[in-house]
């Protein structure tokens, strides 16, 4: 008669009340797990700089985390916000002059209408995208809340990850229930899929923006720098880019009697942003890993729809993530079957 000893008893109960808290603790902390994302990721991009200030240079750990986050803000957030802010703006006034907005949208559509025989939107459409630009201002403000309470949470999580770094890295290497070469193929690989997602993909698009930059400003575009900041947020979409941007762009100037200027941005769109998309993935291939694109565009959709827009980061991180479990779990646990000896067809 088979059974099971107390031993084997109480650690699958001590496992399930440990999920169980788990499960109950992550439903009510969810709210910060961006923030915990974002400690995480900057943490894999500065721990080295910060091993090197206290352990070459003998800085306190206090000190050098403090510079380390400082810095972070500076050259990373500080930018990013700007421009997000200059976004904002731009999409606050639209929503509230939005009427005016629609009426030119209509003009333009007529244009189209009359000139390429395109219909692009109709009256019932242009009425609900009004009410979406209305209804979308306070969705707007309380994400701008949402990311400031993250980053608040992240860089709080942050310091004491930084002070407390190879203590916290030596404690999950020795409770990580894994082989030693899972685990250091996880952290080897971790550190591969934050710095393709955190560092690539946004690099990425602002080295797209900047081409498209240029562009703007030598077809004399209006607001070039606004359309600059939509650009490298757009071009980290996938499969759609920076194309989003341009093409619309194109056909705008197209209808509203700028011929040259039209075709230029589209040549220019298609020829050299496009392309420049190409030349940047290949020249960063060697210290970027080679994100899949369906992993991408699942990725941005899960990722937008749980974090918001710093989903199109972290969505991609986590599917990545999750497939590599899948790999060390296949690698730790399943036990190839012995192939069976052959037998000879029945004659």
């Amino acid at each position: 008669m088979s059974y099971l000893d107390n031993d084997r008893l109480k650690q699958i109960g001590f496992l399930i009340l440990i999920l169980f808290l788990g499960v109950i603790l992550f439903m009510k902390l969810f709210l910060f797990f961006p923030g915990f994302l974002g400690a995480v990721t900057l943490y894999v991009i500065s721990r080295k700089w910060m091993f090197a200030l206290v352990e070459k240079r003998n800085w306190r750990k206090s000190l050098a985390a403090t510079i380390i986050m400082v810095l972070s803000f500076l050259i990373i957030l500080l930018p990013i916000g700007m421009l997000v802010n200059m976004l904002t703006a731009k999409v606050s006034y639209a929503a509230s002059h939005s009427a005016e907005l629609i009426e030119g949208l209509k003009q333009v559509n007529n244009r189209l209408q009359d000139t390429l025989g395109i219909e692009v939107m109709t009256n019932q459409r242009l009425q609900k995208l009004q009410e979406l630009i209305t209804a979308g201002l306070p969705g707007i403000l309380g994400a701008t809340f949402n990311t400031l309470t993250a980053i608040a949470i992240m860089y709080f999580i942050l310091f004491f990850m930084l002070v407390n770094g190879r203590r916290m890295e030596e404690k999950l290497y020795e409770y990580i229930p894994l082989k030693d070469e899972n685990v250091e193929r996880l952290g080897r690989e971790f550190n591969t899929l934050v710095i393709a997602n955190a560092v690539g993909i946004p690099l990425i698009a602002i080295v797209q923006g900047i081409i498209s930059l240029i562009g703007y400003l030598v077809f004399g575009v209006p607001q070039p720098i606004f359309w600059f900041v939509v650009t490298c947020f757009t071009a980290m979409l996938p499969v759609v880019g920076a194309a989003a941007v341009y093409v619309p762009m194109g056909i705008y100037l197209l209808a509203t009697g700028s011929s040259w200027q039209g075709i230029a941005v589209l040549v220019y769109g298609f020829g050299v942003v496009g392309t420049s998309d190409n030349i940047a993935r290949f020249l960063l291939a060697k210290r970027i890993a080679d994100v899949h694109p369906l992993i991408t565009i699942f990725g941005v959709l899960i990722g937008v729809n749980l974090f918001g827009f710093i989903g199109l980061i972290f969505g991609p991180l986590l599917i990545s993530m999750f497939i590599l479990l899948l790999e060390i779990y296949s690698n730790e646990f399943v036990v190839k079957k012995r192939e069976l000896p052959k037998h000879k067809p029945v004659e």
